[in-house]
């Protein structure tokens, strides 16, 4: 299919004109006043800050002035929430899996006879969700334009619910190993969908609010499978209620993304056509979904489209040359080297000696697991709202850059400790990695953690969107198994100390990377970020 551009001077009353769209264009133009007071700590999402004011500065060049752009906050947070829960089964298995191996391995507890599992086994129990991940996502990056965010999700929740029914009644452990790469599947698929679907469902000047707040879903169901695990952990079978209880939420998912509709932005790619895709934008603007907004919103979707090469319809064969012109190398870079470093700067090490940390300081409550995931977690949980409430007003590229350098700073101290380097009094030892743990996991939550899964929803041009989005998840989670895999063998040959100095060398080149390649895309739409891949003379060039 060949996309057109329509004539950049449509009248007034455009194709998707009709009585409803009169009503709300009176509405809009009897208030214009009302229309610019509506500000981000409206939001029903987050609470007002006292006395806060968001500094913009002057408008990103564009057709509208997004700071000014009247949002529907109920439909905006019913078309991120329901995506989101996807990322919440996400975090709720790394949760409750640490609990339900506890309780699957108890002979007093487990309520099976097959309890007594060997390391492998129960190395295969907490991976194989890990493998299903890296198998929901290399199909995804096949099969994901085809299916669109939409109908993807929609799948996500059917493996999520069904396995997690399987694992929960499992006769045995074969089941509960396909259970559990079923499961993984579905995460593959969620993460690879939901941060698409949000991007391009989301009103400009919100949408890094959204996806980073995806993250704090995450560290919730991480928090919510911990809570599940205090929970049953001692009662007879509960590993089967820990996994079980996914359902309950997967059914939510799948109830929400079957209301929701698809995004315009992938009606227009797949050939679905203009009527489709204003009739779902209609629905993403709600009330505010006047006939001018719908219209101009087409038109920067198809001048964007238009000005991409080789444009085509989403539903065919796709070409992975395509992912290698010179428009596209520099956002893939920045997606993937992103979830790349977000694996091999510490995080799988800083934290399974968490306990240790916490214990050598003198914290009783440290000697519990439960306790220490919790306190954690809450830690996690409240940096990843200071993220979320601060990345559209101080934006991505600080975030990255200070906080990947509290991450080097805390490894190098950790290092510090551990080999002795320089003489820090024996007593100081123990709350100095305390400190540094601490630095590190807050750090992280205003970096690597949501701000990574941002940008690769907002940086991949439109026509390859879907495709990126899929490989960059595939880094990640790729790079997460590598990680787990060679991380005993390297620290039982290289020391612990050393393993932290090795991940600071690492994250001192992923601030160079930042600096080097990562722009700033606060309050831009995503047709203003693709435009940034595209000098005026490429189409020349390339043709």
């Amino acid at each position: 299919m060949a996309y057109t551009l329509r004539s950049r001077s449509p009248p007034k009353r455009g194709p998707y004109y009709n009585e409803a769209a009169r009503d709300d264009e009176a509405l809009t133009d009897a208030q214009p006043d009302a229309r610019q007071t509506l500000e981000v700590e409206d939001a029903p999402l987050l609470a007002p800050v006292a006395g806060s004011q968001r500094s913009r500065g002057p408008p990103a060049a564009g057709p509208a002035d997004h700071g000014n752009e009247p949002i529907d906050w109920l439909v905006t947070s019913l078309l991120f929430f329901f995506p989101a829960v996807g990322g919440l089964l996400f975090g709720y298995d790394i949760g409750a899996t640490s609990g339900a191996l506890v309780s699957m391995t108890s002979q007093q507890w487990s309520g099976t006879d097959w309890y007594s599992l060997s390391a492998f086994q129960s190395g295969l129990v907490v991976s194989l969700s890990l493998a299903g991940a890296l198998l929901g996502s290399g199909a995804a990056l096949l099969f994901g334009d085809k299916l669109g965010r939409r109908k993807e999700l929609l799948l996500a929740s059917g493996l999520y619910g069904t396995a997690s029914l399987i694992v929960a009644l499992a006769p045995g452990l074969p089941t509960v190993m396909a259970g559990r790469l079923l499961y993984g599947a579905g995460i593959g698929f969620a993460m690879h969908a939901a941060p698409a679907y949000i991007a391009e469902t989301s009103p400009a000047r919100v949408r890094g609010l959204l996806i980073s707040l995806k993250e704090a879903f995450i560290v919730g169901g991480i928090l919510a499978g911990y809570a599940a695990s205090y929970v049953f952990v001692e009662q007879l079978g509960g590993w089967r209620w820990m996994y079980g209880l996914a359902a309950a939420p997967a059914a939510v998912l799948l109830a929400g993304m079957a209301w929701l509709p698809e995004s315009p932005r992938w009606l227009l790619l797949s050939g679905s056509g203009q009527d489709a895709a204003a009739a779902a934008l209609r629905r993403t603007k709600g009330r505010f979904a006047t006939s001018a907004a719908v219209q101009a919103e087409i038109d920067q979707i198809m001048d964007a489209m238009a000005a991409s090469p080789m444009a085509q319809s989403g539903g065919g064969a796709f070409d992975f040359t395509e992912l290698l012109r010179p428009r596209y190398r520099r956002p893939l870079a920045i997606g993937m080297s992103l979830m790349l470093f977000q694996q091999i700067t510490g995080q799988p090490s800083v934290l399974y000696y968490a306990a240790k940390i916490f214990q050598a300081a003198g914290f009783s409550g440290a000697e519990e697991a439960t306790g220490v995931s919790l306190i954690l977690g809450f830690f996690k949980l409240i940096m990843t709202a200071l993220a979320v409430a601060t990345v559209d007003s101080w934006g991505r590229r600080p975030l990255l850059l200070w906080g990947v350098s509290g991450i080097v700073v805390a490894l190098l101290a950790l290092g510090t400790a551990q080999t002795g380097v320089l003489p820090i009094p024996a007593e100081l030892v123990a709350w100095t990695n305390l400190g540094a743990l601490l630095l590190y996991v807050g750090a992280y939550q205003m970096s690597f953690g949501p701000i990574s899964w941002l940008l690769c929803g907002e940086v991949f041009p439109l026509k390859v969107r879907g495709q990126a989005i899929a490989l960059a998840t595939l880094t990640n989670f790729g790079s997460n198994f590598l990680v787990s895999l060679l991380l005993p063998s390297v620290q039982e040959q290289i020391g612990q100390g050393a393993t932290y100095f090795t991940f600071a060398v690492i994250g001192i080149v992923a601030v160079a990377t930042i600096n080097a390649i990562v722009p700033e895309t606060k309050g831009k739409t995503l047709e203003e970020i693709e435009a940034l891949w595209a000098p005026a003379d490429e189409a020349k060039g390339e043709a």
